[in-house]
């Protein structure tokens, strides 16, 4: 009896736990109620399921051939003026002396994280010059976590393309596509390691294709996309929406350094030609046609009774060169190259310079209004149109890099047609000339000896001692200004 008031007792306890619980909920407390519906038709929730799932597909698929490349490199620099507060012996009670110097400069070792794509399952990646430029070291990490000693194969500053290669079998090779077929909107992806992020898959579509005047490169065709590219993406891959590599990303637009909307990657078919000229020649070999060219304009066009808006205006033609032999004159517009419409110039620059030389090809122009086609058996780029190499030399100038002065470079850098000399191009850090010689200055003498090409600037230079100073002869920004380099 006692244990049937017992339990009474506790069923009447939870029945009033329960009519609290049911007063409370209706004197303040609300129920939730779940919603059982998007509001989103089954149609677009199938499209939008199917572009999800093809994209995780494609990505999927390439991040495998995506590789993370770090690079450790001897970085000199020069003394600061902070050099006597850096030598205070209150500072270096505190920060010891590792900031000392030795002899005016300091060495220390930096490090640089960048991308490379795998093209052969034999362990070729190609990649940017940029990212292993000058490095003493190139570590090569691939997706399965595998880290592999990179060696180089060979590079191509012009393009800013390199060829590395891993000791390792059986990779998963990226299919290399055409980038010829791309269209302007087109879906792509961009794959890389920003900031170190291995295998950031970001997308975007080709924004602009055929971008060139970038003032990156020499030889520029860039495929611009709005895929988000950042420091570190650097020789990553561009892919289409079928998994193929359709460019190298590069570069980006930016005045904070970071993701501005505006990235720029090297076409497939222009990386496809200099690596495969690495990799059986060790350098690049480029055609020839042996003509100086201009875009065409409409006073241009007017003036030589041309009616079309695009081609590339020939404005010389070498003597004894192909273009020569083939039978070109001043004057032609050429529009058609290889059966390959040419849009300007630089296109046409690009399209001979992709070419292998020996290869014999038609050429579709306009001469006094008619349209004529011309044969053609390219030849080799020339070295002595070539950038100088500044390895030749150990004297003031050694480190500087220079090149003839070209008519798409006079037409860019507005040099007067008087002006004759070498473009400076680059000049080493460890360069006496560093500081002192600036990027597109024009040497028109050294020594007081006239310099008009290459060829003049090699004969003068290597007869320079190397304990010996230089007087030289500069037109910068629109004057002449002498200037003198001290060893």
């Amino acid at each position: 009896m006692k244990k049937r008031t017992v339990l009474a007792g506790t069923l009447l306890i939870i029945v009033g736990l329960l009519i609290g619980l049911g007063i409370s909920t209706r004197m303040g407390f609300q129920e939730v109620t779940l919603a059982t519906e998007t509001g989103i038709s089954q149609e677009t929730t199938d499209f939008l399921s199917k572009l999800s799932t093809s994209l995780s597909e494609v990505a999927e698929k390439v991040k495998p051939s995506v590789v993370n490349i770090s690079t450790t490199k001897t970085v000199t620099v020069r003394q600061t003026p902070f050099d006597e507060f850096f030598n205070d012996p209150f500072f270096r009670r505190f920060f010891g002396d590792r900031f000392g110097h030795d002899g005016g400069k300091r060495k220390f070792r930096s490090s640089a994280l960048g991308s490379g794509v795998i093209v052969s399952p034999d362990g070729y990646i190609l990649t940017n010059n940029h990212v292993i430029k000058d490095a003493d070291e190139i570590k090569v990490l691939l997706y399965d976590k595998r880290e592999f000693k990179g060696k180089v194969i060979g590079t191509d500053p012009k393009s800013d393309l390199a060829v590395i290669k891993i000791d390792a079998k059986d990779l998963p090779a990226i299919k290399i596509g055409e980038s010829d077929k791309l269209h302007v909107g087109e879906v792509v992806i961009a794959i890389g390691n920003p900031f170190g992020l291995d295998h950031t898959i970001t997308m975007g579509i080709v924004s602009a294709i055929g971008r060139s005047n970038v003032g990156i490169t020499d030889y520029e065709d860039f495929i611009q996309t709005d895929a988000a590219i950042n420091p570190g993406n650097s020789g990553g891959a561009l892919v289409n929406s079928r998994g193929e590599l359709v460019g190298i990303n590069t570069a980006i637009f930016s005045t904070s350094g970071g993701y501005m909307g505006i990235g720029f990657a090297i076409p497939s078919n222009m990386a496809r030609s200099v690596m495969k000229s690495i990799i059986e020649y060790g350098k690049v070999i480029r055609g020839w046609l042996g003509v100086t060219i201009q875009n065409i304009t409409p006073e241009l066009a007017r003036h030589f009774d041309i009616k079309e808006d695009r081609g590339a205006l020939v404005t010389d033609v070498v003597k004894d060169s192909p273009a020569d032999k083939a039978g070109f004159r001043r004057g032609d517009l050429i529009v058609e190259f290889d059966q390959k419409a040419v849009r300007d110039s630089t296109n046409l620059r690009n399209m001979v310079a992709n070419t292998p030389p020996g290869k014999r090809v038609a050429v579709r122009i306009i001469r006094e209004g008619k349209e004529r086609i011309l044969y053609v058996v390219l030849g080799e780029f020339p070295e002595n149109l070539a950038a100088q190499s500044p390895g030749e030399y150990s004297n003031v100038l050694k480190g500087v890099y220079v090149q003839e002065i070209t008519p798409d470079l006079r037409e860019k850098l507005d040099i007067p047609a008087k002006v004759e000399g070498v473009l400076v191009t680059n000049i080493d850090d460890e360069s006496p000339a560093y500081g002192i010689l600036r990027r597109n200055d024009i040497i028109q003498e050294i020594d007081r000896k006239p310099i008009k090409g290459i060829k003049d600037y090699r004969e003068v230079v290597s007869g320079i001692e190397e304990d010996e100073s230089v007087l030289l002869l500069i037109y910068r920004g629109g004057g002449y200004i002498y200037i003198t380099i001290k060893p």
